[in-house]
């Protein structure tokens, strides 16, 4: 590798760990288009978020031989309007533990009725009462691929039944069932916890709606750290309000920033955080990119690496 460009908006972090394992190759980065796009057609390796590699594929520069994801999200570079003439791998391996503390956040949180004991802590009330606890709590992870099926490994220990989703029914360690997409119905009306890491696929959109809703447990808590798209927004404030599921924690949404007109900001059982489930870390993503290198030059898979028919 004699060139590589980096284009993210956290570049320094990348460019010191190349410099650091690859003193002799020449570095491009910036964090928009304009900072490097006169550079990026003289290099076969890209490295960056998604979004900003598709916006230099617009702006007519030459597609690399390889881009690799910093996200597990690649979503912009499927756009039927740009090339697919190249290698491209997403970031896989990297999200399962900082995915599964947002999870296990919101659902120890919501066991041990952490906001219940804060603001009654405001108004300096004594608050008593039996201590909840997630053994023996059933938890379906929709979208046991790479991801889905590491956060499900950190949630086995605290004594949790697992189902799974996935593109194929098929065993998969630690789920004790794992169906497909068509039994979706079903599963959530056995759970106590719902947690949707899907991608953003057209067989992926509106997939939660009123239907889906109105099967969940009385009391359940929607995880939602997949993508917005999933949603349909009006029918989960519908279902909220008949506590089915009674709390939603929302991580993605169908526009972001989320508006500030959105009702979802006035519905009080809706936890609201802004795309940070599972941010990346630079050292972690950065070996990834090294091992993936070493496969690049070898002509070998690469881990990750995306089907541009299948759109993941």
């Amino acid at each position: 590798m004699n060139k590589l460009l980096i284009i993210d908006y956290h570049y320094p972090a990348y460019v010191e760990l190349a410099k650091k394992y690859y003193p002799n190759c020449e570095v491009f980065a910036g964090d928009n288009v304009a900072a490097v796009k006169n550079k990026a057609s003289e290099c076969d390796i890209w490295l960056g978020a998604a979004n900003l590699c598709a916006d230099l594929l617009k702006q007519g520069v030459k597609s690399p031989r390889w881009i690799q994801s910093i996200l597990a999200g690649i979503t912009p570079l499927l756009a039927n309007d740009l090339p697919k003439d190249y290698q491209l791998s997403r970031a896989v391996g990297v999200f399962d533990q900082l995915m599964a503390e947002y999870v296990l956040t919101y659902m120890l949180a919501h066991e041990r009725t952490v906001i219940a004991h804060y603001e009654a802590q405001n108004k300096r009330q004594w608050l008593r009462g039996e201590p909840a606890t997630l053994h023996d709590k059933t938890v379906l992870i929709v979208g046991a691929g790479t991801i889905g099926t590491g956060v499900a490994k950190f949630l086995k220990p605290f004594g949790v039944h697992l189902l799974g989703i996935a593109h194929k029914a098929r065993a998969i360690e630690p789920f004790d069932k794992v169906g497909v997409q068509s039994d979706l119905a079903t599963y959530v009306a056995d759970a106590d916890y719902v947690i949707n890491l899907l991608p953003d696929t057209p067989d992926t959109h509106n997939i939660y709606n009123a239907n889906i809703f109105s099967k969940m447990k009385q009391g359940a808590v929607f995880i939602n750290a997949g993508r917005g798209v999933s949603i349909v927004d009006d029918d989960l404030i519908a279902a909220l309000a008949n506590n089915k599921p009674a709390l939603a924690v929302l991580d993605v949404f169908r526009t972001e920033p989320l508006p500030t007109d959105h009702p979802f900001w006035k519905v009080p059982n809706i936890v609201l955080t802004g795309h940070s489930a599972a941010m990346g870390i630079p050292s972690l993503i950065f070996d990834l990119f090294r091992h993936n290198l070493t496969h690049f030059e070898k002509q070998e898979p690469l881990i990750g690496q995306v089907d541009f028919k299948k759109g993941y």
